[in-house]
């Protein structure tokens, strides 16, 4: 004690003869804090990690590989050398930042493969058929093992993506060697500045082009006729086999959305049914998560244990606990390959395995060193799903929840250990409610941020969905994997179906109340990251100093109110251009099916639902239309011709086309070669003048951004 006392009147007298008066005070309180923590200091690794990550994708330009490789045997170094030295933890975390950024450049230039750099086709092309999947109006495949003659001595993709309508080949299944035409298309980059950005989502899927066929697809071998195929292309094989006899055996809506839980196949689900699952806070029950592969986990462990035990010798001897864990993690293994093995459904697994591993080795099955694990594998395994919403949303979720438990967990064990029936009942009632509350509230930057709406009725869905969707959908999902080689699924997919078609009534009952849903206009990544550090501040220390992260979260969300979306929106081809006007309403000129997804984009983004049709607003012809606005005249030209009376009249111009002259009314002209080099532009008319920023502009010369002045491009 008198040790430790003479410790605490060390540190502060250093830090009084360092910084006289209070700040000498809090710089002694907080370091006080940090060394109470020490156990706690291994949790901030995956956040370091993902320190180095996002600085990674945050540049502009592709950094020398000795950037990362060189920064990591250097920090190593001095993090031995200082190890018994205070500054040992300020070099351990510089380390974990240039580990998380090598990481990110590794895989980087691990998934590189070519890329189109325009618009191809018509054109032939041949490849093996590894992906189908069905959608509303007709099929999508991912087709490998390209062979286009059209390219000559240019590589091809090594993966590409097209969407198909219209009759198929009996013979077209996973595994095939097909030939189609089609018109091919490089990954498309953010309709706006800030948006999501498909070019380089698809850069680390291996993604070349994308497109749509013109053709009937021929089969030139039938799967199994050539080399034996791949293990991926067998699973997805299988997984197709089981949607089809699936899809067969559930017709309807509520099928659609059961062998979607069952397979992960999600295209048979109709858009109105997504909108009711989305506008009422159940969208996440169509995705394969953490909730299913944990349920179905545990629904298998709970099962498998109660078999066990009814032997008496067994239940005696054996470690049968362990036993129904092992089987456990196997049968999520299975489900996992059976919806996809996607990225967000990797993590999960890894959550799960990490539990149930954990209840093998006699260790308690959820704490935050868990959580810190498995983040840092899925981080170093694929850097790039810290920009994923689901990665974001999943892991604010379980660390929201790991920190209330954590704290509440003992009472709530000691409660349910005292009562009876009715009591265990009104608790998992209660943790319900708490579970959905916290989760809610966790996930509900990240989902403002990244779809720019929020579910206001999601409590009250969830309250009845979720406990549905635990007791009586995902148990009938088990039975029925179980009794499918019996050929007596039907036993288990029809109560299955019933239960879902009561979450989807009650999806639709929430989604129409009156303002079910909540629009809000897009705000910066900044708001996002302070959000996400003040939450990890507030869920990972134990100490009162932890309460700095609930208002750096409060300041953080009060700002989103004051975000300041654009007045104007172009495309990067000029095909459409949106403006908004001062009451709050958008107009849309151009536009079409094309330019359908890149209108949707631009109207969530202001935080509006539908574009105004008001045709006062702007009036428009064949070559182009003008705004006129406090004063102004905006003008937007779809053809050269136009360019003769806009140049002197307007104030603003947005061209398609080139403008070869110059404009001297205009203050800003933004034409052709602009939306070419820059992207989609947006366009704020503010007191102080007019500010227009590219959606390039930020991307830089990157491997996925097809950036004009790049070289290195393939």
């Amino acid at each position: 004690m008198a040790g430790r006392r003479q410790a605490r009147t060390t540190t502060h007298r250093a830090a009084r003869g360092t910084f006289p008066g209070w700040p000498a005070a809090a710089l002694a309180w907080l370091a006080k804090a940090f060394l109470a923590e020490r156990e706690r200091w291994p949790l901030w690794l995956p956040v370091c990690l993902g320190g180095g990550i996002a600085l990674y994708f945050s540049l502009s330009f592709e950094p020398p590989w000795m950037v990362g490789a060189g920064a990591v045997p250097i920090l190593s170094g001095l993090s031995w050398l200082l190890r018994r030295r205070p500054a040992a933890i300020v070099c351990l975390a510089l380390l974990t930042l240039a580990v998380g950024f090598c990481a990110a450049q590794v895989r980087s230039q691990w998934v590189a493969g070519p890329v189109i750099k325009g618009k191809l086709g018509p054109l032939s092309v041949a490849g093996d058929l590894t992906v189908l999947e069905t959608r509303q109006h007709g099929v999508r495949i991912t087709l490998e093992g390209l062979r286009m003659p059209s390219l000559g001595q240019r590589p091809p993709p090594r993966r590409i993506r097209l969407s198909l309508r219209g009759q198929l080949p009996p013979e077209f299944e996973v595994g095939a060697r097909v030939r189609l035409r089609a018109v091919l298309l490089p990954p498309a980059g953010p309709a706006a500045p800030g948006a999501y950005d498909f070019a380089r989502a698809a850069w680390f899927k291996g993604l070349g082009a994308v497109g749509y066929g013109v053709s009937r697809p021929e089969v030139l071998a039938v799967a199994g006729a050539g080399a034996p195929p791949t293990m991926a292309v067998r699973l997805a094989a299988w997984r197709r086999a089981l949607f089809e006899h699936l899809r067969a055996a559930l017709p309807g809506e509520a099928g659609a959305v059961a062998v979607a839980l069952m397979t992960g196949e999600r295209g048979a689900i109709s858009e109105a049914t997504w909108r009711s699952m989305r506008d009422s806070g159940l969208a996440h029950l169509l995705a394969i998560s953490g909730l299913h592969i944990g349920l179905m986990a545990g629904w298998l462990f709970f099962a498998v244990r109660l078999v066990l035990a009814l032997a008496e010798p067994l239940a005696l001897r054996a470690p049968i606990k362990k036993w129904a864990a092992a089987i456990a993690l196997a049968g999520a293994f299975a489900y996992l390959l059976l919806t996809g093995a996607t990225v967000p459904t990797q993590r999960a697994f890894l959550m799960v395995s990490l539990v149930l591993l954990a209840v093998m080795l006699d260790r308690k099955a959820v704490s935050f060193r868990l959580v810190a694990w498995a983040a840092t594998m899925v981080l170093l395994w694929a850097p790039e799903s810290l920009l994923s919403v689901s990665f974001q949303m999943s892991f604010a979720a379980v660390v929201a929840l790991t920190a209330v438990y954590e704290g509440l967990g003992p009472r709530l064990l000691g409660w349910r250990g005292d009562g009876g029936t009715g009591r265990r009942l009104l608790l998992y009632l209660a943790a319900v409610l708490l579970t959905t509350l916290v989760a809610g509230a966790a996930t509900a930057p990240f989902a403002l941020y990244h779809f720019n709406r929020a579910a206001m009725y999601g409590l009250a869905a969830n309250l009845f969905a979720v406990p549905i969707t635990a007791l009586w959908v995902m148990p009938c999902a088990l039975l029925a994997f179980v009794l499918l080689p019996l050929g007596l699924e039907q036993l288990a997919l029809l109560p299955m179906q019933l239960g879902v078609g009561v979450i989807l009534a009650v999806a639709a009952e929430v989604a129409s109340w009156p303002g079910a849903v909540s629009l809000l206009p897009a705000f910066g990544v900044g708001l996002l990251a302070a959000i996400s550090l003040g939450g990890l501040w507030l869920c990972l220390w134990r100490g009162r100093w932890r309460l700095a992260g609930a208002v750096a979260v409060a300041l953080a969300l009060a700002m989103i109110g004051f975000a300041d979306p654009p007045d104007f929106l172009i495309d990067g081809k000029g095909k459409a251009m949106a403006a908004r006007l001062p009451d709050g309403r958008v107009v849309i000129a151009g536009g079409g099916r094309r330019q359908g997804i890149t209108v949707e984009t631009w109207l969530r983004r202001w935080g509006v639902a539908a574009p105004d049709r008001d045709a006062g607003a702007m009036r428009c012809d064949r070559l182009g239309c003008v705004l006129r606005q406090g004063g102004d005249t905006i003008a937007y030209a779809r053809d050269p011709r136009a360019l003769q009376d806009d140049c002197q009249v307007s104030d603003v111009l947005l061209a398609a086309v080139p403008v070869r002259r110059g404009c001297p009314s205009a203050s800003l002209v933004i034409d052709r070669f602009d939306l070419w080099r820059r992207g989609a532009v947006a366009v704020w008319r503010r007191e102080g003048g007019i500010r227009a920023v590219g959606a390039n502009d930020d991307r830089g010369d990157r491997p996925w951004s097809r950036h004009p002045g790049s070289n290195k491009r393939k």
